[in-house]
């Protein structure tokens, strides 16, 4: 399918807003939270370069599957890292390792469900993550109540995930024009509901 303009300015407007939020940063946190974010947007933005360069045919290489991965490891990291202190050295095994499983069971032509069920359990985890725990955090009070649009952008990037992953299954939720139509969107809310809610916490 190809790209449309309004795609590419949904796109771009996501750039800006995500290279806003690596030239801003983030106060008062440690060096690795600002590490991970400032990664996770960095990737962000330069994969939605690439959707405006080369078009949604760019989705069908391996390597986006494992660039798509570093963006909410690198986010629930850094967020696991600053307010979950006792599971900082867990955390960090677990985004290593899953981050190679996925790029080892992506890059060697591995058949059978292995590929897909390691990319399930990685983004599955990093996903609820980065859903819950702000929630979490502002409900009960240990964040500012805008800290929570964090976790509305996690449910906006666990919906992008579960479209994109219902497509290469070949058993897509929605047929594939509405599920590459509304990636730009969800690129946009997904990204400017984390930079409102960091800027808010």
């Amino acid at each position: 399918m190809k790209i449309s303009i309004l795609d590419r300015i949904l796109l771009l407007l996501t750039v800006l807003i995500a290279a806003f939020q690596i030239a801003v940063g983030i106060d008062g946190m440690s060096a690795l939270p600002v590490f991970a974010y400032t990664v996770s947007f960095g990737v962000l933005l330069v994969a939605c370069l690439l959707l405006i360069i080369l078009g949604f045919e760019v989705l069908e290489s391996p390597a986006v599957v494992i660039a798509s991965t570093v963006i909410p490891l690198s986010l629930a990291l850094g967020l696991a890292w600053e307010y979950l202190p006792g599971l900082r050295s867990t955390y960090l095994v677990f985004a290593v390792l899953g981050l190679l499983a996925i790029g080892i069971t992506r890059l060697l032509p591995l058949r059978g469900r292995l590929p897909v069920l390691v990319l399930a359990i990685v983004h599955g985890i990093a996903g609820l993550t980065i859903f819950l725990l702000p929630i979490s955090l502002s409900v009960s009070g240990q964040a500012q109540p805008g800290f929570s649009l964090v976790g509305v952008g996690g449910a906006l990037i666990g919906i992008g995930g579960l479209l994109l992953y219902s497509l290469k299954t070949g058993r897509p939720i929605l047929p594939q024009a509405v599920v590459l139509k509304a990636l730009p969107v969800l690129f946009l809310l997904m990204t400017t509901a984390f930079v409102a809610g960091f800027a808010l916490s």
